[in-house]
């Protein structure tokens, strides 16, 4: 049930552009103030005075800095900073006016500190640097050809002309950003502690590795946990990430419950074992607007659902722009123009935003959970998207907002990043509890696989930037685990300069960096392993071979089940009867008094999963109570079980509302409670209840709509936001009725 929370716990947020607005003041715990341009002081002054904690968040690879570009800044012209592609052009994020992606200077490093330090003075708490990119098909301005030049200390090389060409220009645009942050986040830190006082906190908002890597991108990632001065991220997962299509089974299309699952997982990831906060961000919307509302919306549930899948977090970004969602118009279902937000739709927003604000609890139950299965995944992902073919053409920027156009233009079959769901969606869709895991933290922690029994790795899509990540994956098998290699050495990024292959200090070179895995495994003799067949005990643990390149494994059924059979077939060896090997076609846990439950689609069954009431769906704008609900392959569903959160026998308490409920006050003669939330939206509220009440009404004065469950004890509450965003709602029962129940 909710209950009032403190705005220091910062649960829940959202970040806007915009001057404050009653018609989009969410009631969240913290606002992030977007934007460094001279209306940012004002604009953080309106928020502070609504009673929200305010952060500022900016670009920190694009935004409106053209003072700079033009030379205003310093009377030196920076053009030459601007991310360029190998026809000469610079990459854009916006044309009116001209917004390039920014190489990473430390010139340009020094204006974005200029501009921070205002919002330093104007009393922001935490600065959010967001989306620190790098494209892959950049690299060719003069800006980065310098950088190039003083990290390699050799003269720069075109990145598309080879594999180790473009593998080395990724990795520099991956270490630019990284300087870029270290530097930024430190010297505003210790600028707002002398001047001020104050401790300073950074946060990251940045998409999953997952889809940085399909996107073509290069961002730092894991790098950043090596950044003290980076208190956490914000995981940039939505509706217009993890729609992008992906094959499995031999089927391209969007699957974006799916893709969601995998995308936040990897998050979760990234502070795993960490002090560090992360907030899961949601979108009701996205940033391609050519999409109905009903489409907006079975996308959105997809994602809310998918992220709740990972009870390891429990903050949340609600909305991105709220103004866009609350005062856009999109595309009508009937093809006569743009509608606004329909009412229903802006209602279950409402429940939903304000249900991930009470979302902290444990985890009570979790079907079919206790095996743990992971597929390796490292930044390098990243540095190898390019074709390194003679004469390959320029793989485009695909960035979601225009799929169509990409299709046409694009190369789609790397954009698929079948090599990784080739590898993850055959578990997954059996209902495997399937997590990606983050290669280069096996370096970084001691124990980090520990929670994994099985692990997937290939290397004909990444590769180990480090050798000494063999020992620990070879000691991680040796102590029990089950590893299962998927290559066959085809991959061109095995001949990188690198060092596996340099002659350094391991007195030999290896083919790939499979070899010297398997060397660490005590595998020397590789060539007697028979692929697929070969399931062996090695110490304590289990080691498979499937001698295949994980994209051909995405083409058809035949490939998805050969993965499942070797997993399936290394976990017999490793516990003796295969118990924990137990495919489903849902996922569903327990967290705290709501369950939350997806069915998949092209999985093993197409049963609806029953879920037994009574149950408050919280996805439902009336808040209805359900005795029982049937979920079909491709549904989802968080729900609130009514006798799970009861409170105690004459207890009054809110079960789910559409705002934030504050001062609930029990009196004799009913019970009272502060709804805010933005203007003129309709409002419901669902509430424990003892008596069956006779009146409700709004702002002492006004009659608010209620219906009474008797079966539950519960009392829905229909009303809307007051134009000032606070209203006092009033539920009254009859005296001789005290202490009874109806």
């Amino acid at each position: 049930m909710l209950v009032q929370r403190d705005r220091s716990q910062e649960r829940t947020g959202f970040q806007e552009s915009a001057p404050y607005h009653p018609d989009y003041d969410l009631q969240t715990d913290f606002v992030m103030v977007y934007g460094i341009d001279d209306t940012m002081p004002e604009r953080i002054r309106q928020w502070k005075e609504q009673g929200y904690i305010v952060h500022l968040m900016t670009g920190v690879a694009w935004g409106d800095y053209n003072r700079y570009l033009d030379g205003e800044v310093d009377g030196e012209p920076h053009w030459d900073e601007a991310q360029t592609d190998r026809s000469g052009k610079m990459i854009l994020h916006g044309t009116k006016p001209v917004i390039p992606y920014m190489v990473p200077t430390i010139s340009f490093g020094r204006y974005l500190a200029e501009r921070i330090c205002i919002a330093v003075d104007a009393g922001v708490e935490a600065i959010h640097l967001e989306e620190p990119e790098f494209w892959v098909n950049g690299g060719y301005s003069e800006a980065f050809k310098r950088e190039w030049q003083l990290y390699y200390k050799e003269p720069w090389i075109p990145p598309h002309t080879s594999a180790d060409a473009q593998f080395r220009a990724s990795k520099l645009k991956a270490f630019l950003y990284t300087r870029m942050l270290d530097r930024l986040c430190g010297e505003m830190k210790e600028y707002a502690l002398k001047r001020y006082g104050r401790m300073l906190r950074f946060y990251v908002p940045t998409h999953s590795l997952i889809n940085y890597t399909q996107w073509r991108i290069v961002s730092p990632q894991s790098r950043l946990i090596e950044l003290p001065a980076v208190d956490g991220y914000i995981a940039q997962i939505w509706t217009g990430t993890s729609r992008t299509p992906n094959v499995y089974e031999g089927v391209r299309k969007e699957r974006t419950f799916e893709t969601a699952y995998l995308e936040y997982g990897m998050m979760q990831e990234l502070v795993r074992g960490t002090d560090r906060r992360m907030w899961f961000l949601h979108d009701p919307i996205e940033d391609n607007p050519n999409h109905t509302w009903a489409d907006y919306k079975q996308n959105y549930l997809k994602t809310v659902t998918a992220s709740l899948l990972h009870p390891g977090i429990s903050h949340y970004e609600v909305a991105p722009w709220p103004r866009r969602i609350f005062k856009g118009t999109y595309p009508a279902e009937d093809g006569s123009g743009k509608e606004s937000i329909p009412p229903t739709y802006a209602t279950t927003l409402l429940n939903v935003m304000h249900t991930l604000g009470n979302m902290a609890h444990e985890v009570n139950e979790s079907e079919g959970e206790p095996l743990q299965v992971g597929v390796l995944i490292a930044d390098s992902a990243m540095f190898q998207r390019m074709r390194p073919e003679e004469g390959a053409p320029d793989a485009g920027k695909y960035d979601g907002t225009d799929p169509d156009g990409f299709q046409q233009e694009g190369d789609t079959e790397l954009l698929d990043f079948s090599p990784f769901y080739g590898l993850a969606l055959p578990l997954l869709k059996h209902g495997i509890p399937v997590r990606p895991v983050q290669l280069d933290n096996v370096r970084r922690y001691p124990e980090y696989l520990a929670p994994y029994r099985v692990l997937v790795l290939s290397y004909e899509f990444m590769k180990p930037e480090y050798p000494d990540i063999h020992h620990a994956i070879a000691q991680w098998v040796q102590e029990g685990g089950a590893l299962i290699y998927v290559g066959d050495d085809s991959d061109p990024y095995h001949r990188i300069r690198h060092w596996w292959n340099d002659g350094g200090d391991y007195g030999r070179t290896y083919g790939s960096p499979r070899e010297h895995l398997f060397e660490q495994l005590g595998l020397v003799d590789s060539g007697q392993l028979e692929s697929g067949e070969d399931i062996r005990q090695l110490g304590r643990g289990v080691f498979g071979w499937l001698q295949e390149n994980p994209s051909s494994l995405a083409r058809s059924k035949s490939g998805a089940d050969m993965l499942r059979q070797t997993v399936q077939k290394a976990i017999t060896l490793l516990s003796g009867d295969g118990s924990d090997w137990k495919p489903k076609h849902y996922y569903k846990i327990r967290r705290g008094p709501y369950w939350v439950a997806a069915v998949l689609e092209e999985s093993i069954s197409s049963d609806p999963l029953v879920i037994r009431g009574p149950v408050v769906d919280v996805f439902d704008p009336q808040l209805g109570v359900l005795t029982e609900v049937r979920l079909n392959p491709g549904q989802q569903a968080l729900l609130y079980d009514v006798e799970a959160g009861r409170p105690s026998e004459d207890g009054v308490a809110v079960i789910s509302a559409s705002s934030r409920v504050e001062d609930l006050t029990r009196m004799s003669s009913g019970f009272r409670f502060i709804a805010r939330g933005p203007a003129n939206l309709k409002a419901t509220a669902r509430i424990y209840c003892p008596v069956k009440p006779v009146s409700a009404t709004q702002d002492r004065t006004a009659s608010v709509a209620w219906e009474w469950d008797s079966a539950t004890r519960t009392v829905l509450l229909r009303y809307e936001h007051g134009k000032g965003n606070r209203s006092e709602i009033q539920v009254n029962w009859e005296a001789q009725e005290q202490g009874t129940s109806q």
